[in-house]
């Protein structure tokens, strides 16, 4: 772990830490700072999505620089903002990420790559993909304001009393914490559903039919055995119960199947109803198979649009 702890989460025992005459961080080190913390232990199970707006929480309170990790679901952004007096750094950890600069082209971001900045520095950072990110940012010294900004034409204009005191967002995600009893800052099911959903080109019965009959895409059944003694089946289709689908299709694994040898494989997930085969679907393009995907409406939309299948009674 990066630091200790008792420091790592000093924000949560009371005040921040008391600042000293140490020397500022340079954007250089905030750079090597975020990249370490972003490959230590210990912050992951921290982290949360919501969906009204980012999420965000301070790990770290030091004498010369603070750290913050951010969650963002597809579609989520900063807005244009400076950070008062401070320089930063910021890593991608997970996801992919996008940076906008007045009269500057979008630089996209991806995992492991830190931008470091010096204190005049001011932008826009969105999640402009169909998959959540997670990042870890620096600054130095601590973060203390964020001055937000309008972009006109290729020029950025003040906002009138848009200067957002961190204390302030310091004390919303403690309430965030605390509030457990409505569960801000958690998602729920219906909407990590529709997070999953947003990435896939989900296809029907008959598209999924005429994939597999054209091209070398592979039909998938993650329904148990149960299910399929009950329902029937898809004659062709493999059976990969769920609990293991990402090992058998990961390229990298020691269980994977032979069919398994690259990221381009298409894969059609299924189930009963198309709910649990869009969650198994994005977490093969987690996976980088980028053309994972799943069947609207299940085996129950295959079997009704008269497309072939075996007879209840059947596991296989």
């Amino acid at each position: 772990m990066y630091l200790p702890v008792e420091e790592t989460l000093a924000q949560e025992a009371g005040s921040p830490l008391p600042l000293s005459e140490a020397a500022s961080r340079t954007p250089e080190e905030l750079a090597n700072i975020v990249s370490l913390f972003a490959s230590s232990d210990g912050w992951m199970d921290r982290v949360r999505l919501r969906a009204e707006d980012r999420w965000y929480e301070r790990l770290y309170y030091g004498q010369d620089h603070d750290i913050w990790v951010i969650g963002w679901l597809p579609g989520q952004s900063t807005g244009f903002h400076d950070h008062g007096e401070s320089s930063g750094a910021f890593v991608v950890a997970t996801g992919t990420l996008e940076e906008h600069r007045p009269g500057e082209q979008a630089n996209v971001i991806p995992p492991g790559q830190p931008r470091a900045f010096g204190s005049d520095y001011a932008h826009d950072v969105r999640n402009a993909s169909f998959a959540p990110a997670i990042s870890i940012h620096a600054y130095s010294p601590p973060l203390n304001e964020m001055n937000k900004y309008d972009l006109d034409g290729s020029r950025l204009v003040p906002r009138e009393r848009a200067t957002e005191r961190v204390d302030t967002l310091d004390q919303e995600w403690q309430v965030q914490r605390q509030t457990s009893a409505n569960r801000t800052g958690v998602l729920s099911i219906e909407q990590i559903l529709s997070a999953a959903r947003a990435r896939l080109k989900r296809l029907s019965p008959d598209e999924a039919h005429d994939a597999t009959a054209r091209t070398e895409a592979v039909l998938v059944d993650i329904r148990p055995e149960g299910q399929r003694v009950i329902e029937g089946g898809i004659p062709g289709a493999l059976i990969i119960e769920r609990n293991v689908l990402e090992w058998r299709f990961d390229p990298a694994s020691s269980s994977r199947l032979p069919i398994a040898t690259d990221h381009n494989l298409q894969v059609i997930v299924f189930c009963s109803e198309g709910y649990a085969s869009s969650l198994a679907a994005a977490a093969l393009q987690d996976l980088g198979l980028w053309r994972a995907t799943d069947m609207v409406g299940g085996f129950h939309a295959w079997r009704l649009a008269g497309l072939p299948s075996t007879s209840p009674g059947r596991a296989s």
